[in-house]
């Protein structure tokens, strides 16, 4: 049922979201425009320190900055000599045996039409069921007791090395707990009518169940680990729609994950199918979701870049500006008093690769604040 390799972490260090997806095209589809720069100081926007150039935010402090314009690659995303590596298992699950997620694809060459009645809806026709194959990585630190119920962290968008490398360094400095990373490759294409939308911009707790039915118990047999129940101990991971994916896994599944990291966060309207309980997708979170929700235990680092996505495709719901999304959510946050990091990179686009490498340690260090193992 599942093809399954194993082999040591790689010395290289690839920057960067594994971003595994199928761009989707449109009938006609318009030029994407180039996206504007944006200006951290603009009105509406929130307060923010400006840091020095090159250096990150304190690791155990909440709020707003600005960093760049030019982003150095932190010290922990180059490996140190003696320090222990991780090992990483490789498997992969077909949609055939999966009872959630049995595929589905959009037909290449088409995207979608804005319904003339709601410009928050996008009709597509051209979506119908298809086969997928989807990877999944596991890292495993040298130090992981065999048998102990370890910590962990699920990222989405495929094998993510730059995640494995950073946490071999940070593990060895002692700034993070020693955990297990998972990186669950997507079911294929982007956007509405693909198996990534469906997985990752739907406003439920699917995925959630998904990767705890169907993905983590393979993670245990296969990686031969145990994994903690104690969502203090569980956190996820993404960038773009895999970053809004992270966000809706502990919102819809507080009881699963506390800790949420995500880079240029999709928490614009994208949902599909259209949901009328929800009908402006993961735009909703700051629109009404957070606001008129009780405070959940979550802990959040946030990351946009000043040159985000805008706009990019055939809707003009004015619900799709990166920008303003992740600084709605940093606004509506603070107001909630969660415990939040927000980071506006100047001098960057959509999960820019340079950035990741230079806050990555950081972002992890701010999620893991505060963290402590149940006592068995």
């Amino acid at each position: 049922m599942f093809r399954f390799l194993r082999f040591a972490v790689p010395a290289v260090v690839m920057a960067g979201f594994a971003l595994a997806q199928t761009p989707a095209a449109t009938t006609p589809r318009p030029t994407r425009p180039t996206p504007p720069t944006r200006d951290a100081h603009t009105p509406g926007y929130v307060t923010a320190k400006e840091l020095p150039d090159g250096t990150n935010a304190p690791a155990n402090a909440d709020g707003n900055f600005i960093l760049g314009p030019t982003h150095p690659a932190a010290p922990e995303m180059t490996p140190k000599e003696g320090v222990p590596q991780g090992e990483i298992f490789n498997f992969t699950m077909e949609s055939k045996d999966s009872k959630i997620y049995p595929g589905i694809m959009r037909e290449p060459g088409t995207f979608g039409t804005p319904d003339p009645n709601e410009p928050s809806k996008l009709i597509v026709t051209t979506s119908h069921a298809a086969p997928y194959t989807r990877k999944v990585a596991v890292y495993v630190p040298k130090q992981y007791v065999a048998g102990k119920p370890a910590p962990f962290i699920v990222g989405a968008d495929g094998i993510d090395t730059a995640l494995f490398k950073a946490l071999d360094n940070l593990i060895a400095e002692k700034k993070v707990p020693v955990m297990i990373a998972i990186s669950i490759g997507n079911g294929s294409g982007d956007a509405q009518g693909s198996q990534r939308g469906l997985e990752y911009d739907t406003m439920s707790g699917l995925y959630a169940e998904f990767v705890e039915k169907e993905v983590l118990p393979l993670v245990e047999e296969k990686a031969h680990v145990r994994l903690t129940k104690d969502p203090e101990g569980r956190a996820t991971m993404g960038g773009s729609s895999g970053g809004s994916a992270a966000m809706i896994m502990a919102w819809y599944h507080p009881e699963l994950y506390h800790r949420v990291l995500t880079y240029s966060g999709t928490y614009v309207n994208q949902q599909w199918p259209w949901d009328p309980k929800i009908p402006h997708g993961a735009w909703e979170f700051h629109e009404k979701l957070i606001p008129n929700s009780p405070r959940k235990p979550l802990r959040i680092w946030m990351e946009v870049g000043d040159r985000d996505n805008y706009n990019p495709n055939i809707m003009k719901d004015n619900m799709h500006d990166w920008v303003l999304a992740n600084e709605n959510m940093a606004k509506v946050l603070a107001a909630k008093k969660y415990h939040y990091q927000f980071v506006f990179a100047v001098n960057a686009g959509h999960t820019d690769r340079a950035v990741k490498q230079q806050t990555l340690p950081e972002a992890l260090e701010y999620v893991w604040q505060g963290y402590k193992p149940v006592k068995k």
